[in-house]
């Protein structure tokens, strides 16, 4: 059974979080739409689109991705007034354990950290698709890619010199297959090859193709050919961020196709699948540190509240991002790069409540 103070706790959490949300993401969009409006207007994108297939989709991405940091800035904010204002000191004093202080912080925590998950797993990815479509359409650069290689199931080989997406067709394609004992058995090579979008099929413009098996072996050559291959365009021309708009089942089989071809999308992919557990579950830990460190007065005042917030703000985006590069370019254990600075952060939550409690 909640209490009054419980309810006027839950109440200052929800609000102050809910405002300083919609305030940050106001600023954000003002910014975003001064960055790209040119654009927007040169490629002729429709106002409807711009509102609800980019900004709306827009605010659910990056709302639910700095919700545990806005968490943190609120809970500093709101407590850290009530400790200006007083209110505190009575339920310090009131001889109960500081735990039944902080019940009605996790109460809020709690709603907004099985929000954020519900969003990161099962809404956002499909509001990023359409999202990253728009941005396709009506803003980014051309996809290329340059120098694709790739090993699949079976021994076979993949190596293409380049592809646009403008053009819509890989240059140069290479395909090398081998049996068990490393024996060549398949070789195939076109000057150009388009995937029909969605589908298997596709189209082979001037190739040659070599088949090695005895007694039979073959050489054939001719000017087109409709064929079937097991990949499709989408997965070896892919963008840095192209797992935002994957679901949950579609990132795990993703994750697991490039491991299999051995693709550097690998750390990229589990990444983004850690980080959508681990960035709310950090709701917990900076909403222990956000109170540690407002509900007792300062002689800074709130500017020194927010200033000790954004300073673990930084710190923590800086290591989270520090880790991120060496799991990409070194080989770090994913895993420990997305969920250390939890461990971190968890470890000084428990040293400012320790000290909270004196």
């Amino acid at each position: 059974m909640l209490k009054r103070i419980d309810r006027y706790i839950i109440s200052k959490f929800l609000s102050t979080f809910f405002f300083m949300l919609g305030l940050i993401m106001l600023f954000s969009v003002v910014f975003d739409i001064s960055e790209k409006l040119s654009e927007f207007i040169s490629n002729k994108a429709p106002l409807q689109e711009i509102f609800f297939s980019y900004y709306v989709t827009f605010i659910l991405h990056y709302g639910n991705l700095f919700s545990s940091m806005i968490i943190f800035l609120s809970v500093i904010w709101f407590t850290g007034k009530m400790a200006q204002n007083t209110e505190i000191i009575p339920i310090w004093f009131s001889g109960r354990p500081i735990t039944r202080f902080l019940r009605p912080y996790f109460i809020g925590a709690t709603i907004l950290t099985i929000l954020s998950l519900l969003l990161n797993h099962f809404i956002i990815p499909r509001t990023n698709k359409i999202r990253l479509a728009f941005e396709e359409r009506y803003y980014r650069d051309v996809l290329t890619v340059n120098n694709y290689q790739a090993e699949y199931p079976g021994n076979e080989l993949v190596y293409f010199s380049n592809y646009a997406a403008q053009e819509k067709r890989i240059n140069d394609l290479t395909i090398q297959k081998w049996n068990n004992d490393n024996q060549p058995i398949y070789f195939l090579r076109a000057r150009f090859a388009q995937n029909t979008p969605g589908t298997n099929q596709w189209k082979l413009t001037d190739y040659y193709e070599k088949d090695y098996t005895f007694p039979k072996s073959k050489l054939l050559h001719g000017q087109t050919k409709d064929t079937t291959f097991k990949y499709r365009i989408e997965e070896m021309a892919q963008r840095d961020n192209a797992a935002q708009a994957l679901t949950l089942n579609e990132l795990k089989r993703a994750i697991e196709r490039e491991k299999i071809k051995g693709s550097k999308l690998v750390p990229e992919f589990e990444i983004e699948l850690h980080q959508r557990t681990s960035f709310p579950l950090a709701t917990y830990i900076l909403t222990l540190i956000g109170v540690s460190v407002a509900s007792q007065k300062k002689r800074g005042g709130q500017g020194m509240n927010i200033a000790i917030g954004l300073a673990f703000i930084f710190v923590y985006i800086f290591a989270m991002k520090m880790l991120t590069v060496a799991a990409i370019k070194v080989g770090f254990p994913t895993l420990l790069s997305v969920w250390l600075p939890n461990i971190f952060f968890g470890i000084i939550a428990l040293f400012f409540y320790r000290n909270a409690q004196k």
